[in-house]
């Protein structure tokens, strides 16, 4: 069995291997806590013991007080997929704004924007588009206007879902074990994600004509890159046709993945769907668009459902939005979800070789989908083939195309998470503490190739620990 301790005690010698390595760092961080709670304004990017401070960034590459030189695989948490020095955003934007920023009104940019995305997205079931601040603000709308609408208060959501600081649905909430600190109060009802008999039967048991909307995410970003599956998100639409609530599509993260959002590339079209992100040329954005009838509510000549927001229009995010769109075009995405094909195939290569993933992973293009039970434990669909008995790996990777996200699933899984975390910055890259990794525009081969060769090297550093779990096929 595995070492309880082992990785709790390698992550305090990689702590003091960092803080050895990152002075300044911790300075500035020491020094933040006099204006910022925790020396933090974003919960997502606090890290023990204390996080980088960047001083600038240049194509794929970060810069740290301290003066070491990082490869970039977070992107931003896939808002920066054009990287830290994009010439054309930058001529866009200098150019908006030499003719002025704030006009506290109406200008072209806006909608000449507004007819690309609907162009773009349409095929996802955006006809007419209404812009926000960011992706929290589109999903909190979206929301606010099915429950105005529609008359009804119940929201369907889903465990591992999030949608926002305000929308956060871990399993561990849905079972009880942790408390809603900041949740929206709506009248939500959850249901375990990518599992239909269990949702048909909470449904029913709610009622189905109770429901305002349905929110999901095609693929759960901050829940692990996790992918829906084609009939769940086909069953979800059915539901909502029958019942009348409105399907709201989260494609925050998502609509990166394919050329007209990701969720058009399942055959469904949302009737709300929410974009953010990228979308916005790496500036503050969001967006939220849907059906004509649902749309035009929002029509102020109508006066059916008020959607006011100072920085909506704002020349930043409409200029770099323009440009983007057309950066970050059918061909792009087609290489870019090539290129995390590649990256995700040669890990899970590496996970079989070493004896880390089960015998029956035996292929490097192995698909592992996860199916959420409040009945039961997750179960897997591998390879699209329902394998109820089967346990996730020690350490794995999921995701789709650009998407991709190392996790692990042994009980003390924070602590590894946290000792992966730190072997990436002993290596200069930069990901996520979660471990997710959303490739962007500036990444290459040879960063590529760096990343899964660190990845290697970690596997190798901790394999005797990881191939102790029960989970890994036994070592010859």
């Amino acid at each position: 069995m595995m070492d309880p301790a082992y990785a709790k005690n390698a992550l305090a010698r990689a702590h003091e291997q960092f803080k050895a390595r990152n002075m300044a760092s911790e300075k500035a961080h020491r020094d933040a806590h006099d204006h910022l709670p925790g020396g933090n304004t974003r919960t997502v990017l606090h890290a023990e013991p204390f996080p980088i401070t960047w001083t600038g960034g240049k194509d794929a590459t970060l810069v740290s007080i301290d003066g070491d030189v990082y490869t970039d695989l977070l992107g931003e948490f896939s808002a920066g997929i054009f990287g830290h020095s994009e010439a054309r955003i930058t001529n866009a934007v200098q150019k908006a704004m030499s003719g002025g920023w704030n006009f506290g009104g109406n200008s072209l940019l806006e909608k000449k924007f507004a007819a690309k995305v609907c162009e773009r997205f349409g095929p996802s079931g955006i006809e007419l588009v209404r812009f926000t601040n960011s992706g929290t603000e589109a999903n909190t709308t979206a929301l606010a206007a099915a429950v105005a609408v529609t008359s009804r208060r119940k929201i369907l959501v889903f465990s591992g879902g999030y949608h926002g600081s305000t929308l956060v649905f871990s399993m561990a909430l849905m079972k009880g074990s942790t408390a809603p600190s900041m949740n929206l109060p709506h009248e939500f009802v959850f249901a375990p994600y990518n599992n239909v008999p269990e949702t048909r039967s909470i449904i029913e048991k709610v009622g189905p004509s109770n429901f305002a909307a349905v929110l999901v995410e095609p693929i759960q970003g901050s829940g692990g890159c996790r992918p829906a599956t084609k009939n769940f998100l086909k069953y979800i639409r059915k539901v909502c046709d029958d019942t009348g609530a409105w399907m709201v599509v989260d494609e925050v993260m998502a609509s990166r993945l394919g050329t007209n959002g990701y969720v058009a590339t399942q055959g469904v079209k949302g009737d709300i769907v929410t974009l953010g992100k990228y979308v916005g040329g790496g500036m503050t954005f969001g967006a939220f668009g849907g059906r004509k009838d649902i749309m035009d509510r929002f029509d102020p000549s109508k006066g059916q459902l008020f959607h006011p927001g100072t920085y909506n229009n704002n020349v930043l995010s409409m200029s770099a939005g323009l440009v983007g769109l057309d950066i970050y075009n059918a061909a792009e995405v087609e290489r870019l979800n090539k290129l995390g094909e590649d990256v995700k195939k040669q890990v899970q290569q590496i996970l079989i070789d070493e004896g880390i993933y089960p015998s029956t992973f035996t292929d490097g293009l192995v698909d592992i989908v996860e199916i959420d039970s409040f009945e039961q434990d997750t179960s897997l669909e591998i390879d699209g083939t329902l394998r109820a008995q089967e346990k996730l790996p020690p350490m794995f990777i999921t995701g789709r195309g650009s998407m991709l996200n190392v996790r692990f699933s042994v009980p003390n899984s924070a602590d590894w998470q946290g000792l992966y975390y730190h072997h990436m910055l002993s290596k200069n890259i930069y990901v996520a503490v979660r471990g997710y990794t959303p490739l962007h525009l500036r990444v290459s081969r040879d960063h590529v190739r760096q990343y899964v060769s660190a990845i290697s090297e970690f596997i190798l550093l901790h394999k005797s620990q990881l191939c102790k779990s029960q989970l890994c096929k036994p070592l010859l």
